[in-house]
């Protein structure tokens, strides 16, 4: 899974190839994930545009829709104020088409995940304050819950570490609360190797209980 692409780093038909190209490396096992950004210094520090909200908004609208016009491998023209296609083309086509993720750390975050997107991820302590804005959102496009994925995103601090957390202390009963609280997954962020090392051994030994 990617986690989380920021909409303004690069032009979604460019992502749409290379996220089709991965999706064939990796067997089909792609989870792409998008969002406005929200990070105006990491935008000054590579001199690439941070306009407001609201046009960071219209443009991952338009960057979801073009990435999954162009996963149909075209060609695909179509009139856009930030993304416009002509007859393009996008190859391999993926196989299953890779779901779209938005991330969405409030309200309107939430709620424009439900319109757009085949899930939403946000920060685990935001899930229940805006869940209620996710699903409201689902049904006023008349999308049903069942088909949506809410991934509860769990990230380290600087310096942080795994170690002795929830999620390496009692793996199966940390995403069986989460997934009480409505929660279909989790994101698991691990900073080093030893991190990544521990996250394994406690799948692994999950699995064997």
């Amino acid at each position: 899974m990617t986690f989380v692409l920021n909409v303004m780093n690069r032009p979604p038909s460019v992502v749409a190839r290379m996220a089709a190209t991965l999706q064939e490396a990796s067997g089909g096992r792609l989870v792409l994930g998008i969002g406005i950004g929200g990070h105006p210094a990491e935008h000054l520090a590579y001199g690439i545009p941070f306009p407001d909200a609201p046009e960071r908004v219209a443009r991952l609208e338009e960057a979801v829709a073009v990435l999954r016009a162009l996963w149909t491998g075209g060609p695909v023209t179509r009139a856009s104020p930030f993304y416009p296609l002509g007859e393009a083309f996008a190859f391999p086509v993926p196989e299953p088409v890779p779901p779209i993720i938005v991330g969405g750390e409030s309200a309107a975050g939430a709620a424009l995940a439900g319109r757009i997107g085949d899930g939403w991820t946000v920060p685990a302590a935001l899930l229940a304050e805006h869940l209620p804005a996710y699903l409201e959102a689902l049904s006023g496009v008349g999308r049903d819950r069942s088909t949506v994925r809410i991934l509860a995103a769990f990230d380290l601090g600087k310096g942080e570490s795994l170690a002795a957390s929830p999620w390496i202390e009692d793996p199966a009963g940390t995403a069986a609360r989460w997934r009480g609280a409505g929660a279909d997954g989790a994101v698991v962020g691990a900073r080093t190797t030893q991190d990544v090392d521990l996250l394994v051994s406690a799948a692994i030994g999950a699995d064997r209980r």
